[in-house]
């Protein structure tokens, strides 16, 4: 009865949302692997770390989807205390990665605390509005949750991690929206916010940090210096023409001219190898998972429900935007991965930890129950 229990459960998984999370990594899995391959000495190291967390990963989906998803909501307020302490240990403890100080490092293997921030602000969001949706009208319940949300951006700020502080803000902002912000309220918002940009310029953010900002503007200006990142992944996706130049064969990635080609710039890898075919099938795929996550959320029966699976796709939407916009020459290089493609144990477990909770989401509101 068990058995049989469980697989009517897994009937109401989204197998088509779940399809696509796995071919995206698939994707990531090949270029990571093609890179490791157009080393002097081939070096697939990150292509096996990738593949033992990939797998890893899929246990944790799983595991989570058969959570009640409901049973969160309990501990919102112990999850968001166990975040804030996270991100203050990571400013004594952390190691420092290219003027970042946001890993945890265990041996061989990195952790980046920040991803499981963001899931923490989700869920915590997702209470807190959840409770209040219908009186969002007073500014109070803005405020409190901008100041729960403002704690921990300003903590990834320290690290410095503007690109995860971006994406924190985006989450909260659009959730906020989502769920129904007065227009005086937003007016206010917006003029705090610029307040704030003119601070962080000022006060709080390093030289590096302003240098890509400056090379976003004008990466030409200093192509071979600056701004020679941008350059270079620009180069990598045009390279690539319609059909690309083949798995393995991207000049500038297999060459080594493009930097970080396994994390930040991955999409140019693939872009350059696969070509306008390639990344189109890429997108395809993300917004095949958006809508997916928009088509189930009409199911969903409760607002903490509700607002995961809205906050999932704003996660997703912002953390493509922001890396592709990059690789492209249309935003400031942030160090923020391509979800589910780039090379990033951190980051895959908890994109994978996010579907599995979703999966949840899902099957319990089409009436999928593993007890009677």
């Amino acid at each position: 009865m068990a058995t049989r229990r469980i697989l009517l459960y897994l009937k109401q998984f989204d197998w088509v949302l779940l399809a696509a999370v796995l071919v995206l990594v698939s994707l990531g899995l090949a270029a990571i692997y093609s890179i490791g391959l157009g080393r002097e000495i081939p070096d697939f190291l990150n292509f096996k770390k990738q593949l033992l967390t990939f797998i890893a990963g899929l246990v944790l989906l799983f595991f989570f989807s058969f959570v009640d998803y409901k049973i969160y909501k309990k501990y919102y307020l112990a999850l968001y205390g166990l975040a804030i302490l996270l991100l203050l240990a990571v400013l004594v403890f952390g190691r420092t990665i290219r003027g970042t100080t946001g890993w945890f490092s265990f041996g061989v293997a990195n952790f980046q605390p920040v991803e499981i921030v963001k899931l923490v602000l989700l869920i915590f969001l997702a209470r807190y509005l959840g409770d209040r949706s219908r009186e969002l009208h007073r500014f109070k319940f803005v405020l409190v949750s901008g100041l729960a949300a403002g704690a921990l951006i300003l903590l990834v700020l320290l690290q410095p991690d503007l690109g995860s502080a971006l994406v924190l803000f985006i989450l909260w902002f659009g959730l906020l929206l989502v769920a129904g912000l007065k227009r005086s309220h937003l007016l206010l918002m917006l003029a705090a916010g610029v307040m704030m940009i003119i601070i962080a310029w000022m006060f709080v953010l390093v030289p590096y940090q302003k240098d890509r900002v400056l090379t976003f503007v004008n990466p030409s200006a200093d192509a071979l210096g600056r701004g020679y990142n941008i350059t270079q992944a620009i180069i990598a996706v045009g390279s690539g023409q319609v059909f690309g130049r083949g798995l393995g064969f991207g000049s500038q990635s297999q060459l080594r001219f493009l930097p970080e080609s396994h994390t930040d710039f991955i999409y140019s890898v693939l872009a350059e190898e696969l070509g306008l075919a390639g990344v189109a099938l890429i997108l395809g795929f993300f917004t095949l998972i958006l809508y997916r996550a928009y088509r189930n959320s009409r199911e969903v029966r409760d607002d903490f429900g509700l607002f995961l699976v809205l906050g999932f796709m704003i996660l997703l939407a912002s953390q493509v935007a922001i890396n592709i916009g990059m690789n492209i020459g249309l935003a400031p290089i942030t160090g923020i991965t391509l979800p589910f493609v780039s090379y990033g144990g951190s980051s895959l477990i908890v994109n994978l930890i996010i579907v599995g909770i979703l999966e949840s989401i899902f099957a319990r509101n089409r009436g999928g129950e593993i007890s009677t």
